[in-house]
């Protein structure tokens, strides 16, 4: 545990102790998060799909079979909901239906869910996505725009609304939007590090497209901020406040790595590998600001993109000579 997450948890736990649920807490994030949880005071409950042994204190659900423990869940706290099927992927019609299923019926079975609870949750935080706005060009937007086009853009409006229930119900619900989240241990970066390592990383199709990022340790911070801020609800960006090209997302990271980084990938290259996901995750992008959480506060530790790289890496600032 870092420093930084010392500092927040001793925050948090001037708090009462809280029972969080938390889907998707084996995932990239949640693996992370349930942790930090923990170590702040918290019980944590992880809804699983797997099997729950007893006196674990787990809930099971199954999303597919709207199958969802509600006796379990009455009486807690807050529920953080991370569930959702990676986009990482050739988006075939199969893992095009996966992906938006994963996350709006999970979603709407676990606001439904809480809906009917005798002692329901003071919060429900949903995630979600900057895909909301859909390729943003170099336009800055913040929660205030409207939706944008494409098959992600879609997904994240029906994902939101499927709250909706939670919503009607006088649940306070709030959907942070990440962007993309950085740490070696998974997610974007994890698959850039190897072919940069190698001297082969490179901008992808000139590198003009912006890149809305936050590093791993922040987006536990939001999390956390989400859950005591009874002011935040609805969509809030989940988004470090300076954003990127990814041009200057490549310079950065060979710079820190050490490496070179003169490979440009093709977008046509881009479109033969992963034909349609191409064009809306690696060849848009979004310039995404996170006005809700400026407004409200929050303290970022890590805004600026070499920082926040070398620390998720663990690697130091070289002074010049």
């Amino acid at each position: 545990m870092t420093r930084a997450d010392a500092d927040r948890q001793s925050q948090f736990a001037q708090h009462e102790s809280w029972r969080i649920a938390v889907t998707g807490a084996t995932g990239f994030v949640g693996s992370a998060l349930v942790p930090y949880l923990t170590a702040a005071g918290h019980r944590v409950m992880r809804v699983t799909r797997g099997a729950v042994a007893a006196g674990s204190g787990d809930v099971h659900w199954d999303p597919a079979r709207g199958t969802l423990d509600a006796r379990a869940l009455d009486g807690v706290d807050a529920v953080i909901h991370l569930a959702g099927e990676s986009i990482a992927e050739r988006w075939t019609a199969e893992r095009r239906r996966r992906i938006l299923e994963s996350r709006v019926e999970g979603t709407a079975l676990m606001a439904r869910t809480l809906a009917t609870l005798v002692h329901p949750p003071r919060v429900l935080v949903s995630a979600s996505a900057v895909g909301f706005y859909g390729n943003t060009g170099p336009t800055e937007v913040d929660e205030g725009a409207s939706a944008g086009t494409g098959f992600l853009a879609s997904v994240v409006q029906e994902w939101e609304e499927a709250a909706d229930p939670a919503r009607a119900a006088g649940i306070r619900v709030v959907h942070p939007r990440l962007g993309v989240v950085l740490s070696p241990g998974g997610g974007a970066l994890a698959r850039m590090l190897l072919p940069f390592k190698l001297g082969a990383g490179g901008p992808l199709a000139g590198g003009r497209q912006w890149m809305s990022w936050i590093a791993r340790e922040d987006l536990l911070g939001v999390l956390e901020f989400l859950l005591l801020t009874d002011s935040l609800r609805g969509p809030v960006n989940a988004v470090a406040p300076n954003p990127v090209t990814n041009a200057e997302f490549t310079r950065t990271l060979a710079s820190v790595l050490g490496r070179p980084a003169v490979t440009p990938v093709p977008a046509f290259a881009l479109r033969l590998l992963f034909g349609e996901m191409a064009d809306e995750t690696l060849l848009a992008g979004q310039r995404v600001r996170p006005a809700a959480l400026l407004a409200a506060g929050f303290p970022f530790r890590h805004p600026q993109l070499e920082e926040a790289l070398r620390f998720e890496m663990g690697r130091k600032q070289v002074d010049a000579a």
